[in-house]
């Protein structure tokens, strides 16, 4: 699904409006019909609400609903801030029909005024600031979302948050209105996917409001979400009379004392991801414990200096390196050797990204079609700090691009930037993966993927979201808190059969 700006879905809605030769109130009419249908389908007609409505086009949404929802049985209050001189044509048209209904539901919020006295039981409905936000609130609105936030009512926003900008993260002091639910018109906005603003989302709900497939199709954006529907068609089938050579050779490279288990997870993963071969380049103490564990992998070890095996790399079509490897001198000085020689596709994580990072001057040498792993503390110390999350996404972009390689942005929404600059966020996974060795088993994942001849975006789309629905079949089987990283492995299967079926 693509991902637009603010501006990109005001002119959406403009070309709606011409090609299919509605009015816009027609549009908010849309808007506010899904959000009741939603409503109703969620919420008993014995729910009350209180609908907050601003004078803007997300104000007019509010009013629409609101008058929907009283046609259906359920029992509101309407409250219209005055945070303007005059509310647009929508929002008017709106409010009248709703005053023709009954004048006593509306009650109108004059600055520096707030709601007291509201019980609990009343579901709180967030129609006052929409995408058009181009400022920060302050003063008065600002103290009344403070005021909003801090009742123990349920919240559901229209749209966005209400102070949300959707191209942006804003300062850490700006204020939004926080919600449960929020229903969206169409698109995901950026910042529902980014942490800083992504909390006040709550549950986000995409709502499809008609708006025309010409203008989304004809559209260009580099941001979109990983759609498991575009994914499943670039997958490799296997053909009956195929072999294993003709399934690519991996090699895991990684592994130290007190972190055999990054390999062993790592060479797991890999041996789940469909590559025909599988070989762990170990140190000595590794050595038993993934043979015993992992009994279909091969292994090459020669005691502490064991990166002197990836030299002669011939027999592989990918290698996936550093989890768990340490960056001892004796492997900073193998692992610049190798790179001097690579030209397979890699998986650069844990310590090789560490080691690139204390050696840019190896960034150049990255193999092509490779991807880089990094979560957020090894992505700032190989391309330094960013002032928000946004910000880093756009500045691995400028990286990717830089050095035409593929990047993984391990996180809650994992992002996958590519050598074009494109953009994705992957939408599965769950809390319960915030655990060591999830990252091994994402990179024994994608070097097995990339093994087959799968390009670095494609292994990065499959392989995360492969690694995010394991994830989520494995948080409903033991829980957030029990799951660990061995359970994503042993719900890759699952996460596979539920991808073939799409």
């Amino acid at each position: 699904m693509k991902i637009f700006s603010a501006a990109q879905i005001k002119a959406c809605d403009a070309y709606t409006i011409h090609a299919s030769g509605i009015s816009s109130i027609d549009l908010v009419e849309r808007a506010a019909t899904v959000c009741a249908t939603h409503i109703i389908g969620h919420y008993p007609t014995d729910t009350p609400f209180v609908v907050l409505c601003g004078m803007g086009n997300n104000g007019a949404d509010g009013l629409a609903l609101a008058r929907i929802l009283l046609q259906h049985g359920y029992g509101l209050k309407v409250f219209v801030l005055q945070h303007r001189s005059e509310g647009t044509p929508e929002n008017k048209s709106n409010l009248y029909k709703i005053l023709r209904i009954n004048a006593a539901l509306v009650e109108y919020v004059e600055p520096q005024t707030f709601l007291t006295d509201l019980p609990e039981q009343v579901v709180l409905i967030d129609a006052i600031l929409g995408t058009g936000l181009s400022t920060q609130i302050e003063g008065w609105l600002a103290d009344f979302f403070n005021h909003i936030n801090h009742l123990p009512n349920r919240k559901i926003a229209i749209d966005i948050p209400s102070g949300m900008p959707a191209d942006t993260v804003p300062h850490p002091d700006t204020i939004i209105l926080s919600v449960q639910e929020t229903l969206s018109f169409q698109f995901y906005k950026r910042s529902f996917l980014h942490p800083e603003t992504g909390v006040h989302c709550g549950q986000i709900h995409i709502l499809d409001i008609g708006l025309h497939p010409t203008f989304i199709e004809g559209t260009h954006t580099h941001y979109q979400t990983v759609d498991d529907a575009s994914i499943a068609t670039f997958i490799k089938k296997k053909a009956d009379f195929s072999y294993k050579n003709q399934h690519g050779h991996t090699y895991i490279v990684g592994g130290s004392k007190g972190k055999s288990g990054a390999a062993i997870l790592a060479t797991q993963a890999s041996l789940q991801s469909g590559v025909g071969l599988v070989t762990s380049i170990i140190p000595e103490q590794c050595y038993l414990p993934i043979q015993t564990i992992a009994p279909e992998a091969m292994c090459h070890t020669s005691g502490e200096n064991y990166l002197e095996q990836i030299i002669g790399y011939e027999a592989a079509t990918s290698i996936g390196i550093g989890m768990g490897m340490g960056t001892q001198e004796i492997s900073i000085k193998a692992f610049a050797q190798f790179m001097e020689t690579c030209t397979i596709p890699c998986v650069f994580d844990a310590d090789a990204l560490n080691m690139l990072s204390i050696h840019q001057e190896l960034m150049t040498k990255i193999p092509e079609n490779s991807i880089l792993t990094p979560h957020v503390g090894e992505c700032e110390r190989l391309f330094g700090k960013s002032a928000n999350s946004m910000q880093r996404v756009e500045h691995i972009r400028m990286q990717a691009m830089r050095y035409k390689l593929c990047i993984v942005l391990k996180g809650h929404h994992t992002v996958i930037v590519t050598p074009d600059g494109d953009c994705y966020y992957n939408l599965n996974g769950n809390a319960g993966m915030a655990k060591g060795g999830s990252g091994d088993v994402l990179s024994g994942l994608l070097s097995g993927l990339l093994a087959q001849g799968y390009t670095s975006v494609q292994a990065a789309l499959l392989a995360v979201y492969l690694h995010g629905a394991s994830g989520d079949n494995a948080a409903e089987i033991k829980g957030k808190e029990a799951m660990n990283a061995g359970d994503l492995i042993e719900n890759l299967s699952f996460a596979w059969q539920k991808l073939s079926k799409t």
